[in-house]
């Protein structure tokens, strides 16, 4: 009989093989096919947790808006252009001459060849106030890769545009390369002798300042203290 169910391929019955053996049997198969579906589970926990970090990144730049390197770019090149501009119609038309009153004797048009840093400070510094401008430029520059404040944009291109101007000068002007005078013109009553691009400076620095203490940053994320 036992020989015969063998052949057949009937199952044998008998208290070794009974529903319970089979159920046994079964549930071993399952064993050797359920850790493969929780490595294919971790991975796609994985790939659903790394998309949703790769959405909220992206969900940050949108709100950000777009890096502001144009606006950087626009107000450093306005800057100047118009302290360049500006160099060069006055010392065409002013160098040699008497100063001109616009205000009274409150401001005068005055060239005067200026060595040293803005308002006439440091004259035996040129060469380092030279290096100093390149640096600024270059801090600027790598500030830039991560802009997407318009404010920051305005103030770090007056910045640039200003410390551009000068170097013009340090470089191309005499008495030689990186020791050239700065041209100044714009003379106050009782005030240092200076030109736009000391302005734009100065209004560049004054807006960081205030940007600053109000928290903002130039990536665009406004923080509290």
């Amino acid at each position: 009989m036992a020989e015969a169910e063998r052949i057949t391929g009937t199952p044998e019955t008998g208290p070794d093989s009974g529903p319970g053996t089979a159920a046994a049997s079964g549930s071993g198969g399952n064993a050797g096919g359920t850790a493969p579906r929780e490595r294919d589970e971790d991975r796609d926990r994985a790939a659903d947790a790394d998309a949703a970090g790769g959405a909220a990144g992206a969900t940050a730049g949108q709100a950000r808006g777009k890096r502001k390197i144009g606006a950087l770019l626009l107000v450093a090149a306005f800057v100047y252009l118009l302290d360049l501009g500006s160099k060069a119609l006055v010392v065409a038309k002013l160098e040699h001459h008497a100063p001109v009153e616009v205000i009274g004797s409150l401001l005068r048009l005055e060239v005067i060849r200026n060595r040293g840093a803005a308002f006439s400070i440091g004259e035996a510094l040129t060469i380092f106030l030279t290096i100093i401008a390149a640096i600024v430029i270059v801090v600027i520059i790598r500030i830039a890769r991560k802009l997407y404040s318009l404010p920051w944009g305005i103030a770090l291109g007056l910045l640039l545009g200003g410390a551009f101007g000068n170097l013009t000068d340090r470089i191309f002007r005499t008495p030689g390369v990186f020791e050239g005078a700065v041209v100044d013109f714009i003379a106050p009553a009782h005030f240092a002798v200076f030109n736009l691009a000391d302005s734009a400076i100065v209004c560049g620095g004054i807006l960081i300042v205030i940007l600053s203490f109000r928290g903002l940053d130039p990536d665009g994320t406004v923080h509290k203290d």
